[in-house]
């Protein structure tokens, strides 16, 4: 993938000049949009060069399209991205950049929420799809909102649920892959699976302990990738049976990185970089894969574009189909995520990324409840770590403080292993990207000092397994997800069971 990533450095104006709808050719005055998010997700479809895994269907859609390879999420959490994507507007600049906070605040004046635009525009708006799993409805964003309505009325954002027809055309559809996203449901869809990942084929990034139960989540993670796979399939032939596939666009994205080491939460490559693959319908075709550096709200921005829709002020983003799109880097922040009050702001260029961490005395490692349940990994590389059994690259993951700036070269570098900040051959980029960061946390100051934070249990979940369920604490500590769901319905009821004790006295 990197070694494409310089093949095609050079094509990056021609790229851009390519991307021009073929207005001469295209009948179509507003075509169709399929938006399909995948949830965290790294480039990690067999067409982005991950190996082990087979995607056929979204390597196809890539053949057909673009498939972009410098996408960045404008944050590495879901909600926050999300709530980015769905207005067009940088989440810190709205106040939406705190995780699943803020949720009956309504969005400050001008931001509105881009189906609002769409709707004006004559646009059908469908959310979800009966066919995948969970039905794909999930919004999660940070302002007040309901899924189906008017914005007007009671702040909806869809009109309807579920149901593509020829009648709704011109339609734009959001429908949401959860599969990728860490569930109890993960055992079950490898035991299903008719191709299970070998985790003898996988290759884990330098940071990882190859270790069995780190190359069976891994494995794992890929059998969710592969069920999404046939999941898009069975999307584009429901498409192709309405006969709207040829004027729809598709766009298959990722809300943040995959759930793992250095991905979501973080804003190194592997929780910032985001898949980004779009099929063109008729007339507006594409042949050519692209380098441009492109923010999640650019996506907002282009589908607006493509609606016909004029570009509303407030929006950070901008539509990469015009040919003025200039986008030189991409600003990403991390504010709170559940219980760990973090706050990073990163640059993501065309070979540079810049992070800067406000909070040092937050370890990487920061025990937190969400991911000691989701990332086996780190559960099996603490014992190692206890043991002296990582290399100099694993340990880095739990030291106990973290530095105030890091610079890596991604295109030399793509795993992040190397901290050039004290490089001097370095120290001009170091100085023109920190200077970057601090113009883009003073230009995205949010609108709004609004801070109400949803109320998380926390390390309580799981310090309650530690002390009633041994056994099953031993198993998360040799890396196995014992199920989440499962054991936050005991822990509820053993609250239930104390307050009433309580009462009774």
């Amino acid at each position: 993938m990197r070694l494409l990533q310089r093949i095609f450095y050079g094509a990056l104006f021609l790229t851009i000049a390519s991307c021009q709808p073929k207005e001469q050719t295209n009948n179509v005055d507003k075509p169709n949009i399929v938006w399909v998010m995948l949830e965290d997700i790294s480039h990690d479809f067999e067409c982005y060069g991950m190996p082990a895994v087979k995607t056929p269907t979204f390597n196809a859609l890539a053949e057909e399209g673009t498939l972009y390879y410098n996408c960045y999420g404008t944050a590495s959490i879901c909600s926050t991205n999300r709530s980015a994507m769905m207005v067009g507007a940088h989440q810190r600049l709205t106040n939406t950049h705190h995780h699943r906070s803020n949720r009956e605040e309504p969005l400050s004046a001008p931001f509105k929420p881009f189906t609002y635009h769409l709707k004006k525009q004559g646009y059908t708006t469908i959310l979800g799809n009966k066919d995948v799993m969970k039905k794909g409805r999930k919004i999660d964003v940070n302002f007040k909102h309901k899924p189906i309505g008017t914005w007007e009325e009671n702040y909806g954002l869809f009109d309807k649920y579920d149901e593509i027809t020829a009648k709704d055309q011109p339609f734009f559809a959001q429908i949401q892959l959860a599969v990728t996203h860490r569930g109890d449901w993960w055992t079950e869809v490898r035991e299903k699976s008719s191709h299970p990942v070998n985790p003898s084929e996988v290759q884990l990034p330098p940071e990882y302990a190859d270790h069995p139960a780190i190359r069976l989540d891994w494995a794992k993670y890929l059998d969710q990738v592969e069920y999404a796979d046939n999941e898009m399939l069975n999307l584009i032939n429901d498409l192709k049976a309405k006969g709207v596939y040829d004027n729809t666009v598709i766009i298959v994205i990722g809300d943040n990185g995959r759930c793992n080491i250095k991905g979501k939460g973080y804003l190194y490559d592997e929780g910032s970089r985001i898949p980004l693959i779009i099929k063109w319908p008729t007339g507006f075709e594409h042949d050519k894969e692209s380098q441009q550096v492109i923010a999640s709200t650019d996506i907002t921005a282009t589908v607006l574009d493509l609606a016909g829709v004029e570009l509303p002020d407030y929006l950070t983003g901008q539509s990469f189909i015009d040919q003025n799109f200039d986008r030189k880097n991409v600003y990403s922040f991390r504010g709170l995520w559940d219980e760990i009050p973090e706050q990073i702001s990163s640059i993501s260029g065309e070979r540079f990324r810049y992070i800067r961490n406000d909070k040092t005395e937050i370890p990487y490692d920061a025990h937190q409840g969400y991911l000691e349940w989701y990332r086996p990994a780190v559960h099996v590389m603490r014992s190692l770590n206890e043991e002296g059994k990582l290399n100099d690259v694993q340990q880095r993951w739990f030291v106990k403080t973290k530095p105030q700036e890091e610079l890596y070269d991604f295109i030399n570098d793509p795993h992040e292993v190397h901290n050039l900040v004290n490089n001097r051959e370095y120290k001009g980029v170091l100085k023109s990207m920190r200077q970057q960061a601090l113009d883009m946390d003073k230009k995205m100051t949010p609108v709004s000092n609004v801070y109400k934070p949803k109320a998380v249990p926390g390390i309580a979940v799981v310090n309650f397994v530690k002390v009633y369920y041994p056994e099953a604490y031993a198993r998360m500590e040799a890396g196995e997800e014992i199920g989440h769901k499962k054991y936050s319905a005991l822990y509820k009821k053993h609250l239930k069971e104390q307050a009433k004790n309580q009462s009774s006295k």
